[in-house]
């Protein structure tokens, strides 16, 4: 897949995923797109502990090593569209918590 495909193909799978982020209540690493040869897996992390440290990157490297079978090239990564969900109700009024979310668009070798 060429480049200008990748970029295409990055951007439809963001919108994509910012539209099942408001339906979904799942967390933890997961796949965004699968194709033959790579994809893109997203987690979420905390802002004060940062994307790279996050206990969900190893579960999304397992995830890629496992799709490609150990051999794979890391061919975008960065901050993807996050969530807002309600995490509860204080004193009658919702408390809305932003998520922010991570993506390795990557492809097996």
């Amino acid at each position: 897949m060429n480049h200008k495909n990748w970029q295409a193909a990055w951007s439809r799978a963001l919108v994509a995923w910012g539209a099942a982020a408001l339906v979904s209540c799942a967390d933890g690493a997961k796949f965004l797109q699968e194709t033959d040869q790579g994809g893109i897996v997203i987690y979420p992390y905390k802002s004060e502990q940062g994307s790279l440290v996050s206990s969900f990157r190893r579960d999304a490297i397992k995830l890629i090593e496992e799709k490609c079978r150990g051999a794979y090239s890391i061919i975008r990564e960065g901050e993807t569209k996050g969530r807002a969900r309600v995490a509860g109700v204080v004193q009658g009024s919702q408390e809305i918590v932003q998520e922010r979310r991570w993506g390795i668009q990557f492809q097996c070798k």
